[in-house]
């Protein structure tokens, strides 16, 4: 994976990390108010996703783009399509 893309999604699971931790101390308290736990379940799915993002992008530009000429592009279609899981 590209340094980039390592660092940017690593710091994006850590503020999904934030996130999570909120919402965990949040339903431990008697008073969680519903609409601010799903506010913060909202956030983490965003980080996540935005993780995915970031990795995927670089795993198009760093293994896929460069797939022909290596010529392993089926193995890295097959790869990525279990990874997304569409096989």
């Amino acid at each position: 994976m590209p340094e980039d893309a390592r660092k940017r999604a690593a710091r994006r699971l850590k503020i999904a990390r934030g996130h999570l931790d909120s919402i965990v101390a949040m339903l431990e308290k008697e008073d969680a108010y519903c609409v601010d736990v799903l506010r913060q379940i909202k956030a983490v799915q965003g980080a996540l996703s935005g993780a995915g993002e970031v990795v995927l992008r670089g795993h198009l530009e760093a293994h896929v783009a460069t797939a022909s000429t290596r010529g392993d592009s089926v193995e890295i279609v097959e790869e990525l399509m279990e990874a997304l899981k569409y096989t």
